[in-house]
Formats: structure tokens, sequence, C-alpha cells
């Protein structure tokens, strides 16, 4: 299991030693590149086009003992499709494995199978994800085989509504104080167009409070709502928004203040929160005006569609379902390993449904919930 250097050790807390283990829980490698190898290349391929702008240096540790701490804004109201494309994007085009960063991800994704596509178990944590808490984050501070990647406006920016699409949240002082405290620097990126993924979507605290109590951190409220009721399958389904992700200015958290982290008060962080907020809205806002004016790009699809038509309907989301089980069947329960779907030969979507007759409850209107959610919250960790 990877660990901290070795000089590091003694200094480290007994906490943190002991929580090391979040390094290697879950974590596989391997499912992540054959899940993107399998499934994600060619739904980015052709529905999601997502493009990497400013990636062409990739950023590198000012700290070599330290992962730099990525961080984006969320698009709000959507599954998290937006994050799951750039990480695969990333993963295939990176020459340097161990700069690809490892999420940092809200708790309530992997409290429950619901939370996770298609019911695929522990699908967030075997791709990296760790859950975003602050020993987890502390911890992760320390590790050394990739960086590490946030989502700093939290719960609060997933579910700010479409109506706030691109103004930034508050952001989380934790990324302040551990950016200052370990000197490594903050590396923002904006992703533009997700918001489109689930379009004129909005939310109200006191519903999100209540969804929050069965493990889903907000309820979208706009025209996909009545489609999930209808189809299960649109819980998890995303338009084919064009998602564009730009990189911003490296931000270097320690030289904003003459204070050591431990000389910080809360409000000394929530003011460098604030400044450094502002400068990702900034930078954000010229993105939007030169990456968000077509979100669709509807000729662009519908061209892609036709240059990859022998996929035909794995492109399309109500195909998702069987292509995501077929996958955990094979490389899961099967054990399988360099797997190759045939997704080309005739036929093929519907012996997918044939070898994972579960699949059906996704077409089921309002009575495929039950067994979807008899799955989906069966050990649960929710009320822990």
């Amino acid at each position: 299991m990877p660990s901290a250097t070795s000089s590091a050790l003694p200094q480290l807390p007994p906490t943190i030693l002991a929580n090391q283990h979040i390094y290697a829980d879950y974590f596989d490698e391997e499912f992540a590149r054959e899940l993107d190898e399998n499934i994600l290349q060619l739904l980015d391929r052709v529905w999601f086009r997502s493009r990497l702008v400013g990636f062409e240096d990739f950023p590198q540790r000012n700290n070599p003992d330290r992962p730099l701490i990525f961080a984006s804004n969320h698009s709000g109201m959507a599954f998290p499709w937006d994050a799951m494309v750039a990480l695969a994007h990333l993963m295939r085009s990176l020459p340097k494995p161990d700069d690809l960063p490892r999420p940092l991800s809200a708790p309530l994704l992997s409290k429950s199978t619901l939370m996770n596509p298609f019911l695929v178990q522990n699908f967030w944590r075997k791709c990296g994800c760790v859950d975003a808490t602050t020993l987890n984050f502390e911890t992760m501070m320390y590790y050394q085989e990739h960086n590490l990647m946030l989502y700093p406006e939290g719960v609060p920016g997933i579910g700010k509504g479409f109506n706030r699409k691109y103004q930034l949240q508050r952001l989380a002082t934790s990324m302040l104080r551990l950016g200052i405290q370990h000197r490594t620097d903050i590396v923002p990126f904006y992703t533009i167009n997700g918001e489109y993924l689930n379009p004129y979507a909005y939310s109200w605290d006191w519903i999100n409070r209540l969804t929050k109590k069965i493990g889903i951190p907000f309820l979208p409220l706009g025209p996909i709502l009545l489609l999930v009721l209808l189809q299960p399958w649109c819980f998890y389904m995303a338009f084919p928004a064009n998602l564009t992700y730009v990189l911003g200015k490296r931000i270097k958290p320690y030289e904003l203040t003459s204070k050591s982290h431990d000389e910080l008060t809360r409000d000394d962080y929530l003011d460098l929160s604030e400044q450094v907020r502002r400068l990702m809205q900034t930078e954000m806002d010229a993105a939007v005006q030169q990456y968000g004016q077509q979100p669709y790009r509807w000729k662009d699809l519908w061209q892609r569609m036709k240059e990859n038509r022998r996929y035909f309907p794995f492109f399309l989301p109500f195909a998702w379902p069987a292509l995501f089980t077929e996958f955990e069947r094979q490389y899961v329960k099967e054990g399988r390993r360099n797997i190759q779907l045939k997704l080309t030969s005739p036929g093929a979507w519907l012996r997918m449904i044939w070898r994972n007759p579960f699949t059906i409850s996704f077409f089921i209107p309002i009575l495929g919930w039950i067994p979807i959610a008899i799955r989906g919250y069966r050990g649960n960790t929710i009320k822990q």
C-alpha cells in the first residue's frame, strides 16, 4: 500500500497514520482503465465530445512530496458525468500516470449503491474516489501516487440550480488551510457546459434536506423529473452537452498571507477563501464567454453519431444501463480481465439485457423503482 515518505512518517499524527488505508481501499486502477476502454471512450467520443483546453503543458508539483490540489466548479443539478468524463479524458491523455488526480467526492455518493451509476457496486471508490471528510483530506496530502481533485463548493455547489450555474459558491476553507500548511499549489480548472447535462433544473433547500436523509444530495426539479418516474434509467441520464475543461492559473495560497497555517483565524481563512473565489470567478466568466455559447453543438453531435453508427445504440443514454451492468458482470462477478465488450455485433444490446435481467427494471414505469430501491439501499451506510 502506498504511504507517505519515510522522512515524513515520524511527524504524522496517529490518526493520519491509522487512516492511510484509504490510499488503497477499493481503488482498482485496472477497473478504471477497462471501464474507460469499453464504455467511457465511446460515450465521450460521441455524446459528450469533451475538450481539454490548456492542459498540454500539464502542471507539475511545486512541492515534490505533496500532491497538487486540482479544484473545479460544480455544474449543478446533474449526476456527476462531468467529473467522470474529465478524469477519463485525463487518464487517457496524460503521459505520466501519477499526474492524474484522485477525487475527493461527496460522501453521499458512496453511502448507497443507488448513487453509483446504474447500481454498479462501489463504482466511485473503485475509480479512485475518496470520501471528502476532513481526516481523509488531511491524510491524502501525504499521498505520493497521484495528485488530488476536489470540488470546493461542496454540496451547495451541486444543488445551486440552473439560475446560478456559473456563480461560484463559498469555497471550502480546508483547501486553503492544507495548501498553506503543506505549501502546495491549487490548480483551478473550469467545467463549461456541464449544467446542460440536466438543463433548467432548480432546487429548494427544504426539499434537499429531505432527500439527503435517503442518500440523494439534492433533488433537481426540472424537465427530467417526470421522466425519472416513468423511466428510472433517466435518474442517471445526461443530455449531450459538449463538456469543456479549461485550465486556470496556478494559485499559491501560502503567498496570499504572511501568517503560518496555525496562526490564521477562521475569519482569516474565510477572507482568503473569498479572495480565491473571486480569482476563480473572473477566470471562469472568461471561459464561459469563450466556450459556453454553444453547449450542445447539434450538427457535430449528429456527425459523430453517423461516424459511429456501428456502435448504435450504446452511445445513447437508454442503452447505458445494459452497458454498465454487463461490464460489472464480466469484470466483478466473473473476474475477467482485458475485457472487450462486443458492441458492434448484431443484437448485442438485447443479449446484454438477457444476461442481466435486472436491467429491465430501469424501463418499468414507477414500479421499476421498487427493485431498484431495494438493491440500491441494501447495506447502505447513510445513517452513519
